[in-house]
C-alpha cells in the first residue's frame, strides 16, 4: 500500500506529536508499506542536504519557539497526488498544510484519516483567550468532520468528541517503546549530577515548560513534599517559554532541557516520582514513558492516566489541585509503596507495544482505501 502522512510537525522538533507520528510512519514501514511524510521543512533539512519525503514552506509557530507550521499547499499536493497516488491519507495536525491535505485529498477522491493530537480550545484558557474556546472547538470540529475518520487515543476523549458533534471518530490506542524506556535506565552517575545520592529522592517533570502545562501546580505540589523530604530535588526534564522564569523563581531546581534517546530514557527512569499537573493533553504520551521506566506518578484522571494508570497501584489518579498536592506528599514520604507503584506500572504497561498500534494504524487505513475502491466500483458504468 501507499500512504502518506501530513504534519505540521515532525522530528527532530521534540514533542508529543512529532513522535507519535514518527512511531506511526516506522510502523507502517516496518509492515512492508511505502510511506511518504510531508510536512514543513526545517532548519536541519538544509544541513542534512535533504530532508526526506516532501517539505513545504513553513514559518515559526507563535508563543512556541522551535516549532513551525506549514504554509497552504494545494495546488503543489494536488500535482503530487495526480502523479503518485496514495491509497489512503493521514493528516495529523490542523494546520493550514493539514487544511490543504483535506481540500486535495477531497478532490482526487482520496480517503482521509485524521489525529485529534492536541486541545488547542483547552489552550485558549491557558493563555488567556477563554472567550476563544468554543471558536477552537468548532474550527476543529469542521476540520476533522471532512475525513472519513478522526482517530484519538482513548475511549474517553472519543465519547466527548461525539457529543460535541464530530463524526467517525475512532479510537487507536497509543504506545511506549519498552526497548527505550525501562527500569534499568537509570543512572546514579546523571542522579550525582542532579547532587542525590541513591537515597534521596529526585522528583521529575517531563514534558513542555509552558503555560498550558499548569506548572504552579507541579511547583506547589514539590514545595509541599520537600518541607517533609528536604533531601528531595525538583528536575524538569525539557524546554519551553516558561523556564527562563520558572529557573529565576527558584534557583534550586534542577534543569536538564530537551533531551533525546538514550539520554532521555536515563533521565526518566532516575526519577523516583513523577509530577504531572496538566489538565489540557488529549492523551500524555510522558505517562506511559514514566510507567515504562518503573517511576511512580500524579496525574490527574484522564487521557492516559485514565486510560492506563490505576490510582494507589501505579502512582496516584487525582480530580483536584489539593489532591494532587496531597498525593504527592503522601508518596514522597513512603519510599516503599512508591518503588512498588513503578514496578507495578512498568509491568502494566508491557502489553502497549508499537508493533500492535502499528498493525491497528494500517487496518484502519486499508479499511478506508477499500471502502473508496468499493465506492468508486458501485459509480462505474455497466
Amino acid at each position: 500500500m501507499r500512504y502518506a502522512i501530513v504534519t505540521e510537525t515532525y522530528p527532530p522538533e521534540i514533542n508529543g506529536v512529532a513522535l507519535t507520528v514518527q512511531r506511526l510512519e516506522l510502523g507502517l514501514c516496518a509492515r512492508g508499506h511505502h510511506v511518504e511524510v510531508i510536512r514543513p521543512r526545517q532548519p536541519a533539512d538544509a544541513e542534512a542536504g535533504d530532508g526526506g519525503g516532501m517539505q513545504v514552506r513553513g514559518a515559526r509557530l507563535p508563543f512556541y519557539a522551535g516549532l513551525r507550521f506549514g504554509m497552504p499547499a494545494t495546488r503543489r499536493l494536488l500535482r503530487h497526488w495526480k502523479e503518485r497516488v496514495p491509497d489512503a491519507i493521514y493528516v495529523a495536525t490542523e494546520g493550514p498544510l493539514g487544511w490543504s491535505a483535506l481540500r486535495a485529498a477531497r478532490r482526487l477522491g482520496i480517503p482521509v484519516a485524521t489525529g485529534f493530537h492536541t486541545r488547542f480550545d483547552h489552550y485558549m484558557r491557558d493563555y488567556a483567550m477563554a472567550w476563544l474556546e468554543p471558536v477552537a472547538l468548532g474550527w476543529m470540529r469542521r476540520f476533522h468532520n471532512r475525513a472519513q475518520a478522526t482517530l484519538v487515543p482513548t475511549r474517553e476523549l472519543a465519547d466527548e468528541l461525539q457529543r460535541a458533534g464530530f463524526l467517525r471518530v475512532q479510537r487507536l490506542a497509543r504506545a511506549v517503546d519498552m526497548r527505550q524506556f525501562a527500569p534499568a535506565c537509570r543512572s546514579a552517575g546523571l542522579r550525582a549530577q542532579w547532587g542525590l545520592g541513591e537515597s534521596d529522592l529526585a522528583v521529575i517533570h517531563l514534558g513542555r515548560i509552558a503555560a498550558e502545562k499548569n506548572l504552579p501546580l507541579a511547583v506547589r505540589g514539590f514545595r509541599a513534599l520537600q518541607r517533609e523530604r528536604p533531601d528531595a530535588r525538583m528536575v524538569w526534564i525539557g524546554d519551553g517559554p516558561q523556564r527562563a522564569a520558572l529557573a529565576r523563581e527558584n534557583p534550586d531546581f534542577v534543569f536538564c532541557g530537551m533531551q533525546r534517546g538514550e539520554d532521555l530514557a536515563r533521565h526518566v527512569a532516575s526519577g523516583d516520582l513523577f509530577l504531572f499537573p496538566s489538565r489540557s493533553e488529549t492523551f500524555g504520551n510522558v505517562t506511559l514513558e514514566a510507567m515504562a521506566s518503573g517511576v511512580a506518578t500524579v496525574a490527574f484522571g484522564y487521557g492516559a492516566a485514565r486510560e492506563h494508570l490505576r490510582d494507589g497501584v501505579h502512582g496516584a489518579t487525582v480530580d483536584g489541585d489539593d489532591a494532587f498536592v496531597k498525593a504527592a506528599r503522601a508518596l514522597a514520604c513512603d519510599d516503599a509503596r512508591r518503588r512498588a507503584m513503578g514496578v507495578a506500572a512498568h509491568a502494566a504497561v508491557q502489553r502497549l507495544q508499537p508493533a500492535q498500534v502499528a498493525a491497528e494504524f494500517d487496518a484502519l487505513l486499508q479499511r478506508l482505501a477499500e471502502a473508496r475502491r468499493n465506492d468508486d466500483a458501485a459509480l462505474a458504468p455497466a
